[in-house]
């Protein structure tokens, strides 16, 4: 039987006969020109769910030219075909018909072995969310896995994002993996390419998913078939990798702002305010006013790299916490009325230099202390109208947070 689906025309369901009535668990897989294996992947799951004893689904996104889709509907698999490309679009496509409470992904090359889904049920009904499979921890039959994607590729990844979100995990790029139908609800993942399953490890990081790991196995392609990389060239893993480097990045941008800011900020400030009324020797070196505005320029650079970070947390926030927690450290009318002090202190600096410039002839005496005074000015009328601009994007993104379904 197939149905097209009311919000979406373009795609088409179709249902086997011996169709589960009511699943616990929903194995949701793409599949681009696969007959070679699909029959036997399909076999593979229902055999993992009578070894798991889960009442499970069979969903195979289809957009093939070939008969994956009549294979696996004659298997016994739901079959949802869709014209559109991408592993991020399938899974997007997929969502309206996954009935499961939980969702298990992966490949139907035969590559992530099915069979082998009892970890998974487990850590679910132990009350985990989001359930990674490493390859690493776990099998990869010689061959499986290419030298430059298992010593390099895989690894160096991990590590970055290990390091940017300060996770733990060991195989972020292994297929096969599982998460709860409603935590996937509220991630809201949009990614259309590869670089789907790197923003599903972001997101479960940023939205504090229970998470746990368990070993899988990782076969080798069969006789006769090529992986889609291979087919698509030999750039393609490169690609690949700079496009989940890139989730990376955009997801962990308060990672490359918000503590090295603080440090840019104090550094800054070390160097700024204790020569504010004049040159400062200590033994044999002499901070003068080049010294000066180098600090000016740390702390300006710090102090925006600082208050970016703080609104890309808040970009991320799935529970409103991070917000509520800076806003209660920058409330309104107080940060405001501290910002315009601050302000109008560095205008009241900065008018002594004016105040020299115009005693000494419309000229400036080069050791002036209003000269340093004046780049102390600078600084606090920087900080101040930064602070109150960014106070104000604070609470605009806060409010953004809370309105959230």
């Amino acid at each position: 039987m197939a149905t097209p689906a009311a919000h979406d025309p373009e795609l088409l369901l179709r249902v086997p006969e011996d169709d589960v009535a009511q699943p616990e668990l929903s194995i949701v897989v793409p599949a681009l020109d696969e007959q070679l294996t699909i029959g036997d992947f399909v076999d593979w799951c229902k055999e993992g769910l009578a070894r798991a004893k889960i009442a499970g689904e069979i969903l195979i996104v289809d957009s093939s030219t070939d008969r994956t889709g009549e294979i696996a509907l004659a298997r016994g698999a739901r079959v949802l075909r869709s014209p559109r490309r991408g592993l991020g679009r399938a899974y997007i496509d997929s969502l309206p018909f996954v009935r499961g409470q939980y969702v298990v992904m992966g490949d139907c090359d035969c590559t992530y072995d099915f069979r082998e889904l009892e970890p998974f049920a487990a850590k679910f009904r132990e009350g985990y969310e989001y359930v990674m499979g490493s390859r690493f921890r776990g099998y990869i039959e010689p061959g499986a896995m290419p030298p430059l994607h298992r010593y390099l590729g895989t690894p160096v990844t991990t590590w970055i994002l290990n390091v940017i979100f300060s996770s733990h995990f060991s195989d972020i790029h292994c297929g096969m993996r599982g998460i709860t139908r409603e935590a996937l609800l509220r991630m809201g993942l949009r990614s259309q390419s590869w670089e789907y399953a790197s923003e599903m490890v972001l997101k479960s990081v940023h939205m504090g998913l229970r998470t746990a790991e368990v070993p899988i196995r990782f076969l080798k392609d069969r006789e006769g078939r090529l992986s889609h990389h291979r087919r698509s060239g030999w750039f393609s893993p490169w690609a690949a990798a700079w496009i989940n480097l890139r989730a990376m990045f955009v997801y962990g941008a308060a990672f490359f702002l918000y503590r090295p800011g603080i440090v840019l900020t104090l550094l800054g400030l070390l160097l700024t305010l204790p020569l504010t009324l004049g040159p400062v020797e200590l033994g044999p070196v002499v901070f003068s006013l080049h010294w000066m505005l180098f600090g000016l320029t740390l702390s300006t650079l710090g102090l925006q790299s600082t208050y970016l970070g703080i609104l890309a947390q808040i970009l991320f926030d799935y529970s409103g916490d991070i917000a509520a927690r800076w806003m209660a450290r920058f409330p309104y009318t107080r940060t405001v009325a501290l910002s315009g002090g601050v302000f109008a202190a560095g205008v009241a600096l900065g008018t002594l230099l004016v105040v020299s410039y115009v005693r000494h002839g419309l000229r400036l005496p080069a050791e002036s202390a209003a000269n340093y005074a004046a780049v102390t000015g600078a600084l606090l009328m920087i900080a101040g109208f930064t602070t109150f601009t960014f106070t104000l994007l604070l609470h605009g993104m806060a409010a953004a947070v809370w309105r959230k379904p």
